[in-house]
C-alpha cells in the first residue's frame, strides 16, 4: 500500500499543471499549422503505446488491464475524451490559451450539476449557488450582452461540457473497473478512434514541427504519470483544487509566447468561475 503523502501529492499536481500548461502551448502551435486531427491522432498513438507499457508492468499485464464488463461505456468514455481534446485545441486556434481556458475552468461546476441526474448524487443548496456564480463567471467571460454569442466564444464551453461528462462516466466506471482499467481503455480506444478521424488529414510535417510533435508526446506521457503518482500519494480532495494553477500557467504562456492579452471581462469572469469551483471542491470534501 502506498503511503499517504499530502505536501507531495500537492507538488506532484502542481508539477502536472505546468506541464499540461506547456502541452497545450504546444498543441496550439501544431494546431495553428497542421490539422487538429492529425495532431492528436500522432499524440494518442504515443499515449497508447505508454498506457500498454504501464498495463503489462502490472499484475495481470494486459489481459487484466483490458478486462471490464462494461465495454461499452468504457468505449464511450475514450471517443467523449478524445472528442474533447479536438474541440478544446481547436478552441485555442479560435481565441487563444487564455479566454479558452477562462470559460473550460467551469468543467468542476457543470460536473457538480449533473452529478445529481447522471450518478444519483444529492446536490445541496450551497453548490447550486456556487454553480449560479459560476456560471454569471462564464456568461461575463462570453459577453453575450443584447446580440448573440459569437459561436467560437462557445467552442470552450462545449468541450467543459464533454470534460464533464468524461468526468462522470469515469466515475461511474469505477463502481465496477479499477483505474487501471478505465486508463488502459481510454488510451486504446482514444488511439483507435482517433485514427479512424484523423488518418485521412495526413500531410507532411518539417522536421523542426516534429520536434515539437515529439515534445508534445512526452509531455502528454509525462503528465498523465505524474497525475497518476499525485493520486496514489494524496487524496482527490486535497490537491484537485490545486488544479486551478494550470489557468494561471497557461496564462503565462498565452501573453509571453503568443502576445495575448487579458480582457477585463476575462479576468473578472475567470475569477468568478474559479472561486465557486473552488468552493465547489471544499463543499464536496467537507460534505463527503
Amino acid at each position: 500500500m502506498t503511503v499517504q503523502n499530502t505536501r507531495m501529492g500537492i507538488w506532484l499536481m502542481v508539477l502536472t499543471t505546468v506541464i499540461f500548461a506547456a502541452q497545450d502551448g504546444i498543441s496550439r502551435h501544431l494546431a495553428e499549422n497542421y490539422n487538429v486531427l492529425m495532431v492528436v491522432m500522432i499524440r494518442f498513438w504515443f499515449f497508447a503505446a505508454f498506457v500498454m507499457v504501464i498495463a503489462a508492468r502490472k499484475a495481470g499485464g494486459l489481459r487484466a488491464a483490458a478486462s471490464t464488463s462494461q465495454p461499452l461505456m468504457q468505449g464511450f468514455r475514450a471517443v467523449l475524451l478524445v472528442a474533447e481534446i479536438c474541440v478544446m485545441i481547436y478552441g485555442f486556434t479560435l481565441l487563444g490559451l487564455i479566454e479558452v481556458h477562462a470559460v473550460f475552468a467551469c468543467y468542476p461546476l457543470l460536473i457538480a450539476a449533473l452529478s445529481g441526474p447522471v450518478l444519483g448524487e444529492r446536490v445541496g443548496w450551497r453548490r447550486w449557488l456556487a454553480i449560479a456564480v459560476g456560471f454569471i463567471g462564464v456568461l461575463i467571460i462570453l459577453e453575450p450582452g443584447v446580440g448573440v454569442i459569437d459561436p467560437k466564444a462557445v467552442v470552450p464551453f462545449i468541450a467543459a461540457l464533454m470534460f464533464a461528462l468524461y468526468g462522470l462516466l469515469t466515475r461511474y466506471v469505477a463502481r465496477r473497473d479499477s483505474a487501471a482499467t478505465s486508463f488502459f481503455w481510454t488510451g486504446t480506444v482514444g488511439s483507435i478512434a482517433m485514427t479512424l478521424a484523423g488518418i485521412w488529414f495526413w500531410e507532411p510535417m518539417t522536421p523542426d514541427a516534429w520536434a515539437w510533435m515529439i515534445t508534445l508526446c512526452i509531455t502528454g506521457a509525462a503528465g498523465h504519470y505524474t497525475l497518476i503518482k499525485c493520486y496514489e500519494v494524496a487524496e482527490a480532495s486535497a490537491v484537485q483544487p490545486f488544479a486551478y494553477l494550470q489557468l494561471f500557467f497557461v496564462t503565462g504562456i498565452g501573453i509571453f509566447i503568443f502576445g495575448e492579452t487579458i480582457e477585463m471581462n476575462v479576468a473578472l469572469g475567470g475569477a468568478l468561475v474559479v472561486g465557486a469551483g473552488l468552493f465547489t471542491l471544499w463543499r464536496q470534501r467537507k460534505v463527503g
